[in-house]
C-alpha cells in the first residue's frame, strides 16, 4: 500500500523512527558533554588547594579543616586546656601548644591527634610562665622564654625574664642561657637553623648563638645592607612561633623598615633573609604603617595586609619586579591576620571571632566564609598536601 504521495507507508514510518532515535542520541550526546566539561567557568567554586587548615579554639581543641571541602573533618582535643600559642615543628609533623594559663606546654602529634607529653614548671609557691617555646629541630629540646612569680607572705614577687634551655626527655633545665649583650628582654623570637647548630635572635640586630653552650659567635647588624633599616618586624598574626610553612629551610620573608635619606620618612619594605648566608633581599614599598606580609606559595609573590582603624588594605607584591602590584580596600574588621592558601589563589582572613573569610587573591572579591564552632585562639596554619601522599 502507497500513500497519494507515492511513499510506501513502511518506509515512511522507518523514517520517522530513524528521526526519532537520531533527536534522542544527540541529545544524550550533549548531556554526556555537559557532564564531562563540568558547569560553566563562571559557576565554579574556586578553591585554596588540597591542603589541611589547623588553628586552635575555644574551650580546648585544634580544628582540622579540609581545604578542598572547607568543611571541619577532625580535631585534636587538648588536655592542657585552652590552646593560646601554637608552633608547627619544621617537618609538620607535631604542634607545640601553650595554654591559655602559659603554664601547661602539650605536645601533640598531628597524625594520630594524640598527645605525646604535657609538662610545667610550676611548683609549691612559684608560678612559671612560659611566654614562647621554640624546639631545636631533633625535638630533644627546647628553648623557653618564661618569668616566674613567687607567692611570699605579703606579696609577690615578680623574677626576670629567662631563657632556658629544657631537656624534653628528662622534663629538666639543662642550663640558663644569659641574654645577649647583658639586656633582658621580655620577648624573644627565635629560630633555629635548619642543621641545629645555630640559634638566631630575630630583632634589631640578628645574633646568632651555637648550640652546644649557646655562646654568641656573630653579631648581624642588618642596617650593614641599607643605611637605616630598622628591626625585623615578625608580627605576622595569631599567637604562636613564626610561621615558615611557604619559606626555604633557613629563610625568612618580613617586613622591614628604612629611613629615607632624603625626606627623613620611615619607609616600609620586604626583605627575604638568607640566615646561612647572611644575605639580605630588600625592596622599599612605600610610606611605613601598619602591614604585615605572608608569603605565597610559589615564593614569587606576597600579600600584605594593612589594618588601621577604618582603613583595611590588601596588597599584593611582585617580588620578583620588587613592587606593589595591586592595592585595595575592603570590609575588613579591627583585629585581623592573614593567610594565603596552599595553591596561593584564595586570602584568608581570621582572629577575633568564630570565622574564617575567604577573598580571592586576584581580585580581592569576598567569596564565603568558614564558620567554627567556638573563638579562635591560636596561630592559623596552611599545611600543603605532601606530594606522594
Amino acid at each position: 500500500m502507497t500513500t497519494s504521495s507515492g511513499t510506501p507507508r513502511a518506509l515512511r514510518w522507518f523514517a520517522v523512527l530513524a528521526l526519532a532515535a537520531s533527536c534522542v542520541a544527540s541529545r544524550e550526546a550533549r548531556i554526556d558533554l555537559v557532564a564531562q566539561s563540568g558547569p560553566p567557568a563562571a559557576e565554579r567554586r574556586l578553591t585554596g588547594g588540597d591542603g589541611t587548615l589547623y588553628i586552635g579554639g575555644y574551650p580546648n581543641l585544634i580544628w582540622i579543616i579540609d581545604e578542598a571541602s572547607e568543611k571541619v573533618v577532625g580535631t585534636i582535643h587538648t588536655k592542657g586546656g585552652i590552646p593560646r600559642r601554637l608552633t608547627l615543628t619544621r617537618d609538620k609533623k607535631l604542634f607545640y601548644i601553650i595554654d591559655a594559663t602559659q603554664e601547661v606546654v602539650e605536645i601533640v602529634d598531628i597524625t594520630s591527634k594524640t598527645t605525646l607529653d604535657t609538662f610545667k614548671l610550676s611548683e609549691s609557691n612559684k608560678r612559671v610562665r612560659i611566654n614562647s617555646i621554640e624546639p631545636d629541630p631533633t625535638n630533644r629540646y627546647a628553648i623557653l622564654l618564661t618569668r616566674t612569680a613567687t607567692r611570699a607572705i605579703d606579696r609577690v614577687e615578680i623574677g626576670p625574664s629567662t631563657l632556658q634551655q629544657y631537656d624534653l626527655k628528662e622534663h629538666k633545665i639543662i642550663r640558663t642561657i644569659d641574654w645577649p649583650d647583658g639586656q633582658e628582654r621580655d620577648q624573644a623570637n627565635l629560630m633555629f637553623s635548619p642543621d641545629g647548630k645555630f640559634l638566631y635572635f630575630l630583632g634589631n640586630e640578628i645574633l646568632i648563638f651555637e648550640t652546644e653552650k649557646f655562646t654568641q659567635v656573630d653579631k648581624w647588624d642588618v642596617s650593614n645592607f641599607e643605611q637605616g633599616l630598622g628591626q625585623v618586624s615578625l608580627a605576622f598574626g595569631g599567637f604562636g612561633g613564626l610561621d615558615t610553612v611557604n619559606d626555604e629551610p633557613g629563610f625568612l620573608t618580613t617586613t622591614l623598615t628604612i629611613e629615607d635619606p632624603v625626606q627623613h620618612r620611615r619607609m616600609i619594605g620586604v626583605g627575604r633573609i638568607d640566615l646561612n648566608k647572611r644575605d639580605l633581599d630588600f625592596s622599599t614599598l612605600g610610606p611605613a604603617g601598619g602591614v604585615n606580609i605572608v608569603l605565597a606559595p610559589d615564593r614569587k609573590h606576597a600579600y600584605g595586609l594593612e589594618s588601621e582603624v577604618g582603613r583595611y588594605q590588601f596588597w599584593t607584591i611582585d617580588l620578583d619586579e620588587r613592587k606593589v602590584t595591586s592595592r585595595a580596600e575592603f570590609a575588613g574588621r579591627p583585629r585581623m591576620s592573614l593567610k594565603t592558601s596552599s595553591n596561593g589563589k584564595l586570602l584568608y582572613i581570621y582572629n577575633a571571632g568564630h570565622t574564617i573569610d575567604l577573598f580571592e587573591a586576584a581580585t580581592y572579591t569576598y567569596l564565603r566564609t568558614i564558620d567554627l564552632d567556638g573563638d579562635v585562639t591560636t596561630a592559623f596554619y596552611v599545611v600543603p598536601k605532601q606530594r606522594g601522599q
